[in-house]
C-alpha cells in the first residue's frame, strides 16, 4: 500500500525522494500517526512535501490511494448534535415561490413609522408571524425569517442580504497584514504604482561613489552614504469590512499584506457598507475609538491616491438617504460623503471583490461605480492592472 502511495505521488510529479518515504515508513512503526486517518494524512504530508505548491497534487494522490480506508473502531465513533442546529429550528425555510410573494413596505419612512409603532404596541414574543417583532415569519422585524427590505434584530449574521438596518452590535474582524501570499502577482501588478525616490538620512551605502571617490583619493578608503531608495507614492486605502464582505476576507488580506510590503506611506481605515461620518483602524474598538472622516480628509494631503475596497453591495437608502445607514443614523447620505472624498482625492479608484459580471444586477454597485466616474475595477490581477494604470495618470 505504501509503496504504491510513494510511486503514484512520484507519477503525480511530486518529487518525493527514497528517504522522506523512509521517514514516513519508521515514523508509522514507531506509532506516531496512532492509527487515525488524519495523523497519518498530516504525517505523510509533513514528510513527502516540500513545497506548498504540490499539496494539491498530494491531497488528490492521498485520496486516491486511500479513499475508503478508517482506522478508527466503530464503537469509538461518536455523534453529537451542533447546538447551533438545534438553535435554528426556527428559522423560516421558504421557496422562492413564497418569497415572491411577500411584498415590502413600501420605502425607507414606512419602514422606520412601521417599527416605531410595533416597539410602542408589541407585549409579548411572537414566532412565525407577518406583523410583529420575532423569530421565523415574514415581518420586516426580527431574526431568521424572510422578509425583502426589514430590520434586522438580534441575529449574529446576514441570511439572505436584505436588512435596511441591523439592530445588534455586530462584531468585526481586522484583516491580517502577515498572512502569506498565495501568489506574488498581486505585488507585480501594484507595482505600477511607484515613484521612486531618495529622501532622509543617509543609511545606505553607495558603492559606484565610494570606489570612485576612493579612487579620486589616491587609494585611501572614502566611504559615501545615500538615503534608502524607496517608493514615494502615498496611498490612503479604506476596507469595506463585516456583513457580505466576509465572503472575500481571504483576498483582501492577500491584497493588505501586498499593499503594507509595497508602500512606505500607507494610511488605513475601515468603513462598512458606504462611506459615512467615521471611519475606524481597530475593528475590536469601533464603536469607542472611531476617527471622524472629516479629520481624514484634513490630515492627508491631495497627493495621495486613494483606493476604496469593498463590494459595494448594500441598500440603496445607505447611499441616499439620511438615516439609511444599516448599522446607526447617518445625518447626511453616503453619497455626499463619497463625493466629499472624491472631491479631494482626484486620483483614486474602487476595487470590488465580486465578479464584473455580476455588477450589472446589483443597482447599489451601479450607482457607486457612477459616482466613482467609473473608475470601479474588479479585484483581479487584470483588474489591479488596470487600476493601478488609472492611478498612474
Amino acid at each position: 500500500m505504501f509503496t504504491d502511495f510513494f510511486l503514484t505521488l512520484r507519477d503525480a510529479k511530486v518529487p518525493v525522494s527514497l528517504r522522506e518515504y523512509l521517514t514516513l515508513l519508521e515514523a508509522v512503526e514507531k506509532g506516531v500517526a496512532e492509527y487515525k486517518v488524519d495523523d497519518f494524512y498530516y504525517l505523510a504530508r509533513s514528510c513527502l512535501v516540500k513545497d506548498e505548491r504540490n499539496l494539491d497534487k498530494f491531497d488528490q494522490v492521498f485520496g486516491k490511494c486511500f479513499e475508503g480506508l478508517e482506522f478508527t473502531a466503530e464503537e469509538d465513533l461518536v455523534a453529537e448534535i451542533p447546538e447551533e442546529w438545534l438553535r435554528s429550528l426556527a428559522e423560516r425555510v421558504m421557496t422562492p415561490e413564497e418569497m415572491a410573494e411577500i411584498e415590502a413596505m413600501g420605502g425607507f419612512e414606512k419602514l422606520m413609522e412601521e417599527l416605531r409603532k410595533r416597539l410602542e404596541e408589541q407585549e409579548k414574543r411572537h414566532e412565525g408571524g407577518s406583523k410583529w417583532i420575532g423569530t421565523g415569519g415574514t415581518s420586516p422585524f426580527g431574526a431568521m425569517g424572510y422578509n425583502p427590505e426589514g430590520v434586522r434584530i438580534g441575529q449574529d449574521k446576514g441570511r439572505h442580504g436584505r436588512a435596511v438596518k441591523v439592530w445588534d452590535k455586530r462584531q468585526f474582524k481586522n484583516l491580517d497584514d502577515q498572512v502569506e501570499i498565495g501568489t506574488r502577482n498581486i505585488k507585480v501588478a501594484l507595482r505600477r504604482l511607484r515613484r521612486f525616490a531618495r529622501d532622509g538620512a543617509a543609511t545606505e551605502l553607495d558603492l559606484p561613489d565610494t570606489i570612485h571617490s576612493t579612487a579620486k583619493n589616491a587609494g585611501l578608503l572614502d566611504v559615501k552614504m545615500v538615503p534608502e531608495r524607496h517608493n514615494a507614492v502615498k496611498v490612503l486605502i479604506l476596507f469595506d469590512i463585516g456583513g457580505s464582505m466576509d465572503y472575500h476576507i481571504k483576498t483582501c488580506e492577500e491584497l493588505f499584506s501586498a499593499v503594507r510590503s509595497e508602500f512606505k506611506h500607507l494610511e488605513y481605515y475601515y468603513f462598512h457598507n458606504c462611506l459615512y461620518e467615521r471611519v475606524w483602524k481597530n475593528n475590536d474598538r469601533r464603536h469607542v475609538d472611531s476617527i471622524m472622516t472629516w479629520d481624514v480628509l484634513h490630515t492627508y494631503p491631495a497627493d495621495y491616491k486613494l483606493i476604496f475596497v469593498g463590494d459595494a453591495t448594500m441598500s440603496p437608502y445607505e447611499i441616499s438617504y439620511p438615516g439609511g445607514s444599516v448599522e446607526h443614523w447617518n445625518e447626511e447620505p453616503g453619497a455626499v460623503w463619497l463625493n466629499r472624498i472624491l472631491d479631494i482625492y482626484s486620483r483614486s479608484i474602487w476595487l470590488n471583490p465580486v465578479p464584473e459580471d455580476y455588477w450589472h444586477v446589483t443597482p447599489t454597485i451601479r450607482e457607486i461605480k457612477r459616482l466613482m466616474g467609473d473608475r470601479m475595477y474588479p479585484l483581479t490581477l487584470d483588474g489591479l492592472d488596470h487600476g493601478m494604470r488609472e492611478l498612474t495618470r
